[in-house]
């Protein structure tokens, strides 16, 4: 950027008009400008740059790289999907899409498996979890609560960011040849990740140079700035805009780069069986380092060609061995142990390529540790050295190859580390890039639902942004289900402006809504807190009569006061149905709160009518209007207004909780479709579930309501 401000600077001093007379220049001043000049021209430089170590020729803005040795490279970013906790028949399914996968490619195509695991910057997750304050009475609870998340952001490796790419390359004369052949192999990998469930997407050249800018730049975690149309102006190269402010490969073990040391190691496969945590186990240490792979599939015909000569070269050997043994007199079968091994190996290796769904790749697995210190890059290196030796392999020191390594490690498909172990395709893809996928969303209204099992990271998620919004807590008695439910009740009302609504068969939420000053509505045959089913809201169904949604509900209520295994007739239906409009018809006139019908009036009504079925109804309905219970035959007497209400049905009993419950749920339905008209999302809590899905009746209706919540703005969450 010096030069560019420079040539702006002289630009500027020629537009301004030449009001000073020039000082005419020494000889000693001359002299030295001309050597600076050819200084800056020569060719014959012994000095190398930081820019002359990255090893690719030129970056296209759609992601076409390219390297060093002619070959044209695209990158793919693909995300996790969950695997290691998978059950043995899905991980089998996953493994032979994998293999499949791998099949694809040709002996024309190399291919790079990048795992990069780079530190992060603090800010950039305290403020994904930072609860900022909003000068009421709860910002003390926010300090807390933000604090608990910090401290559970420490027990996890959220300070490092994950990220999984696939880079292939193809030998083309030039890019017009390479664009087309890219294409086809970017739909076909992207096709391939699409059946095995995985999301990925190709990146363009700027992501692409943003991510060599954050390999190379570990030790200061700069933003990335960059622009195409700024490479003209400045005369400079893509490379000056990610270039670190030096490399350093002194010594022949490591190397160090800006301010960060590193060392690049060779993982060398010596396990007969490979296990497929052994990928997992290395993207699981808690520092930044570089893992990749580079595979080259070999040619069916040459792979297969090669094991017949290894053979044929084996059974020469073993025939000498065996003349040997007649000559000095003892049995000819002893032969040495080593090629009998090989022998039977190679046999089967033979096997797999000409019989079973196998072909053969030569695979370099590169890890690269870094540090902020010597004695820190040791400890790290020892620690994959001991995840390797678990796995009984051996992580081998790449001494004097450490620039080779540090170049092979970059994502831009170039090996330059001649060290190369064949293997099969099922013994390739036993390096399973997949491990759990993460939850963490930083989005502004993200809430903390708890910590990954597998790798201890933070799960923050706005549900408002998932595919459906709607959720379930499920466990067993006493496994802490309402607990995470006044959790994410706590954590909403602190962060969001939503609204939240409780539906608490148990009477136990009440002391959380009365510290947040909350509303709690204990509705009991003997509480003062009336609430009427008969409530209509204007705005009640999106449907031209809003009178349609509430004889639904209304139909509900009295096929589960009614019952029997068959509910209600059709005849009863319709003459329920019949009743429900007649008795809205003066509030509909006149919208006024004291022209609300109650259930009395609904009864009046259905003994009005001629119909038998109509006299059978009302009686059934006489418990709940004129009896003794007659709880919810009275106008509604409380302000639902709060933002956070709980609604205490504990003492309904056993009679009345069901009736209770869809009461609430018609309620929480009016409040969604008032806040639906303000722009505001209403989150309803059901506690006990089960017991609505428990009647043929109820449950209709809860999937009813289920199935509309999400389109209005309602967010349910069931338990």
């Amino acid at each position: 950027m010096t030069l560019f401000a420079a040539k702006t600077k002289r630009q500027a001093e020629k537009a301004e008009p030449q009001t000073k007379t020039r000082r005419k220049l020494t000889r000693a001043e001359r002299k030295q400008i001309e050597a600076a000049i050819a200084r800056a021209n020569r060719t014959d430089k012994k000095e190398q740059s930081a820019q002359d170590s990255i090893p690719y020729e030129r970056m296209w803005p759609d992601g076409i790289c390219k390297v060093a040795d002619g070959r044209y490279t695209k990158t793919i970013q693909f995300q996790d999907i969950n695997y290691q906790l998978s059950q043995n028949e899905d991980k089998a399914a996953i493994f032979e899409g994998w293999c499949d996968f791998l099949n694809y490619f040709d002996s024309s195509i190399r291919f790079q498996l990048s795992f990069l695991n780079l530190a992060a910057s603090q800010e950039t997750f305290a403020n994904s979890i930072t609860i900022p304050p909003q000068g009421d009475d709860f910002d003390p609870i926010r300090v807390e609560y933000t604090q608990m998340l910090q401290n559970q952001l420490a027990r996890g490796n959220n300070g490092l960011i994950k990220t999984k790419y696939l880079t292939f390359s193809i030998e083309a004369d030039s890019i017009r040849t390479a664009k087309p052949r890219l294409e086809r192999i970017e739909t076909d990998v992207l096709n391939n990740f699409k059946r095995l469930g995985v999301a990925a997407e190709v990146l363009d050249g700027k992501a692409r140079l943003a991510q060599l800018h954050a390999i190379f730049h570990m030790d200061e975690q700069v933003p990335f700035q960059f622009e195409w149309e700024w490479l003209a102006p400045s005369g400079l190269s893509t490379k000056d805009f990610i270039a670190p402010s030096g490399f350093e490969f002194r010594t022949g073990k490591q190397f160090r780069m800006g301010r960060k040391y590193g060392a690049v190691s060779f993982v060398q496969i010596l396990a007969p069986e490979l296990n497929d945590r052994m990928l997992a186990d290395f993207l699981d240490m808690e520092s930044s380092l570089i893992v990749n792979l580079h595979i080259q599939s070999v040619d069916q015909v040459k792979a297969i060609k090669t094991v017949k000569r290894k053979i044929t070269d084996l059974d020469r050997s073993k025939i000498e061995e065996q003349k040997k043994a007649v000559r000095a007199g003892y049995d000819m079968d002893i032969i040495p142990s080593d090629l009998a091994t090989y022998g039977n190996e190679a046999k089967k290796l033979l096997q797999d390529l000409q019989s079973r769904n196998e072909r053969m790749f030569l695979v370099t697995f590169l890890v690269l540790n870094t540090a902020d210190t010597p004695r820190q890059l040791d400890n790290n290196i020892f620690q994959a050295s001991s995840i390797a030796q678990k796995h009984n392999c051996q992580l081998v020191r790449l001494d004097f190859q450490q620039e080779e390594g540090l170049m092979s490690s970059l994502p831009l498909g170039l090996n330059q580390v001649e060290i190369q172990r064949g293997l099969t395709t099922s013994s390739t893809a036993i390096f399973v890039p997949f491990t759990t996928q993460e939850l963490f969303q930083s989005g502004r209204e993200a809430l903390y639902y708890g910590i990954n099992a597998l790798s201890n990271n933070l799960i923050m998620v706005d549900r408002k942004l998932l595919k459906n919004p709607n959720g379930l807590i499920l466990g067993t008695p006493g496994s802490g289900k309402s607990f995470s439910a006044k959790r994410e009740i706590a954590n909403c009302f602190l962060l969001t402006s939503d609204d939240v609504i409780i539906c608490d068969p148990e009477a136990e939420y009440a002391p959380l809504v009365e510290r947040l000053h909350g509303q709690v509505i204990k509705v009991s045959p003997t509480s003062t807190n009336y609430i009427n089913p008969m409530d209509l809201n204007l705005d009640y169904s999106d449907d031209e009569s809003p009178l349609s949604l509430k004889s639904d509900f209304i139909l509900s209520l009295c096929e589960l006061i009614v019952g029997g295994k068959e509910g209600l007739q059709p005849v009863q239906k319709t003459i329920i149905d019949r009743c429900v409009r007649l008795v809205y018809q003066n509030y509909l006139n006149d919208p006024r709160p004291e022209n609300m019908p109650i259930l009395e009036d609904l009864y009046d009504l259905l003994r009005a009518q001629d119909e038998k079925e109509a006299q059978y109804i009302a009686t059934a309905l006489e418990i709940y209007v004129t009896g003794s219970l007659n709880v919810f035959n009275h106008r509604s007497n409380v302000n639902v207004h709060n933002r956070i209400v709980c609604y205490d049905i504990k003492e309904l009993g056993k009679q009345l909780k069901k009736i209770g419950m869809l009461v609430v749920q018609d309620q929480v339905w009016n409040r969604v479709t008032i806040n639906r008209a303000a722009h505001k999302s209403t989150r309803y809590y059901i506690d006990e579930m089960h017991l609505l899905l428990k009647e043929e009746q109820t449950a209709a209706y809860t999937v009813e309501i289920w199935k509309r919540f999400r389109k209005w703005g309602g967010i349910p969450t069931g338990k």
